[in-house]
């Protein structure tokens, strides 16, 4: 019974977005990774030595009030969750919303964080483009 309820607690845990903590490891990805930028993102990317990917989602008080920065923020987790499986494992990803962000719907958003994942050669098909 304990090995299955391992088990369980493993699909649990692959199913949650693992993400940066605190500022220090947010500052190694912006020190060290390679950044892309688009109309409403920038991406900031470095190798871990981990078999997952973390995210870190940073919005500046400059796109707008808590629930404007709130709004941004989950589009940009709904995206990177949807397409988490088409990813290269084993990544630092940090993204920054512009303020041009503000007010775009989701689809915009999705798009944005697509370009860039594919500027930065980390999408493993081309499906989700279409």
């Amino acid at each position: 019974m304990a090995y299955f309820s391992i088990i369980k607690d493993i699909i649990i845990i692959m199913k949650q977005i693992i993400s940066l903590k605190n500022s220090l490891e947010f500052g190694n990805v912006y020190k060290q990774g390679k950044s892309y930028a688009n109309k409403y993102l920038v991406m900031y990317i470095t190798d871990n030595d981990l078999e997952i990917n973390r995210l870190g989602i940073s919005v500046s008080k400059k796109v707008g009030n808590s629930v404007v920065r709130h709004r941004i923020t989950r589009l940009i987790r709904e995206a990177y969750r949807l397409h988490i499986n088409d990813l290269i494992k084993g990544k630092d990803i940090v993204v920054v919303a512009r303020v041009n962000s503000k007010g775009h719907n989701y689809w915009d958003i999705e798009n944005a964080f697509l370009h860039l994942t594919k500027l930065h050669h980390i999408i493993k098909s081309e499906e989700s483009f279409n």
